[in-house]
């Protein structure tokens, strides 16, 4: 899987306390089982919730085309919520 991301929103997102990583980080989270949902259709966004350094988190990621082919546009993550934990865990 190829991912893109804005570097400096990278950065502020890893400043706030709240979420402590990365999207750097969390690209750790599509190397194991994720629980993936449908966000919106215009434009198409995707959530998946998985574990990320020991920790469910959820990611909003776009899918994208260029010349290589497919890539994951990531455009904003945060600690799961009960709700997406519970979604999780009632599709793991």
């Amino acid at each position: 899987m190829r991912f893109e991301y804005d570097i400096n929103k990278s950065e502020q997102i890893r400043k706030n306390p709240k979420r402590g990583i990365g999207f750097d980080d969390v690209q750790e989270l599509f190397e194991h089982y994720y629980y993936e949902d449908l966000r919106c259709d215009d434009p198409t966004q995707y959530s998946a919730t998985g574990w990320v350094q020991g920790k469910l988190y959820t990611v909003i990621y776009e899918q994208r085309f260029d010349n290589e082919g497919l890539y994951y546009h990531l455009v904003t993550l945060w600690k799961a919520t009960r709700q997406e934990v519970r979604n999780y865990a009632e599709n793991s």
